[in-house]
């Protein structure tokens, strides 16, 4: 692709970087070729590619896998590090340009295992076949404990499902503690799931006739993400900040010009925006007006609890309201998975 899209624009007016998520191999070529130099994949991914274009390919994968391994579950994780494998090596070449600063591919374990010593096996397992892949952490209280033992050695790491400033805050500070020793860490970043943060706060809004207009709901997840960025920059944390979640094109237009990693998926949103080709616009450091954050703090409390930063705390975080909505669209792919790699093995009479 020869022409400029609207990413490539992107990066080279602001230093806001465009990232994918939950790829095929084709989406990561295309992805790469309009600009994104980072990937992401959760578990909802390999439902997506077992009902996708590219069905064959991971049905093929998982067959084989099946064939050796007893274990349904640990099937699934095998099938997913070996296709996530598969577009590590596609991003590879940025990797090995940008001497380790680009290229990543971030991959996440088992939903319903999310225990401490859980969170440390998927995490080394999934690092054992390529050095640009990153691990997925969740930032609840043992995925926290997780995170310092893992950059202690030396693991790439993306802390997600972050939906409140105090989770920004605290992986910050933890990997403060626990590089401080080392010469040169491992990269780390946080991902804060704007859009999943602001689909849950509507529906809970709707849910519970609270009468917040939808201007100010419309901004709630994009005034989070503004606090944690400056939260962290005057701090002076070495995180980077990625977004994600996207759940319309301004998830990643309202964004632009800061410095940070915005993750969207290909179909629906990164397609719509090569498509729409907008000017560049750098409206992130627009200030938040006051009676639309008056607002959402008297009447959402599960806005207070993501934009204050004493109002919520580690032990909380996995109960957290859209954390727990987030882990459940996980947990329902992922049982999908389960019931597939069931019947298959069936089938095949393994």
């Amino acid at each position: 692709m020869n022409e400029k899209t609207y990413f490539h624009r992107v990066s080279e007016q602001t230093p806001t970087k465009f990232w994918i998520n939950n790829v095929t191999k084709k989406e990561a070529r295309l992805a790469i070729d309009s600009g994104a130099v980072g990937c992401t994949q959760n578990p909802t991914y390999l439902w997506k590619l077992l009902n996708g274009p590219e069905k064959d390919f991971a049905v093929g994968m998982l067959d084989n896998i099946l064939a050796s391994e007893k274990d349904n579950n640990f099937a699934l994780i095998k099938t997913q590090r070996e296709i996530v494998t598969n577009i590590a090596k596609i991003f590879m070449p940025l990797f090995i340009e940008s001497n380790g600063v680009n290229g990543y591919v971030s991959i996440q374990g088992d939903p319903f295992n999310e225990d401490l010593e859980s969170l440390l096996k998927y995490a080394r397992f999934n690092r054992e076949t390529s050095p640009n892949i990153m691990a997925k952490i969740p930032v609840t209280a043992e995925g926290l404990e997780a995170v310092e033992i893992l950059v202690s050695e030396g693991i790439p790491i993306n802390a997600t499902e972050v939906m409140s400033v105090k989770q920004a805050l605290d992986v910050c500070e933890i990997y403060k503690k626990a590089s401080k020793k080392i010469k040169n860490p491992a990269p780390i970043y946080f991902s804060h799931i704007t859009g999943i943060y602001d689909e849950y706060l509507k529906k809970t809004v709707e849910k519970n006739n609270i009468g917040v207009s939808s201007d100010a709901l419309w901004q709630a997840g994009m005034i989070v993400a503004k606090k944690i960025y400056n939260m962290v920059k005057e701090k002076g944390y070495i995180v980077g900040f990625i977004g994600g979640g996207a759940r319309g094109l301004h998830h990643f237009t309202e964004m632009v010009g800061a410095d940070c990693c915005i993750t969207i998926n290909w179909k629906g949103t990164a397609d719509k925006l090569i498509e729409q080709n907008p000017p560049v616009v750098q409206r992130f450091f627009q200030p938040v007006p006051e009676s639309v954050l008056d607002e959402l703090i008297e009447k959402v409390e599960d806005f207070r609890k993501a934009y204050f930063i004493n109002a919520i705390k580690p032990d909380e975080y996995e109960g957290f309201g859209p954390v727990e909505y987030f882990r459940n669209a996980f947990c329902e792919a992922w049982q999908a998975c389960l019931e597939f790699a069931k019947s298959r093995r069936l089938e095949l009479k393994l």
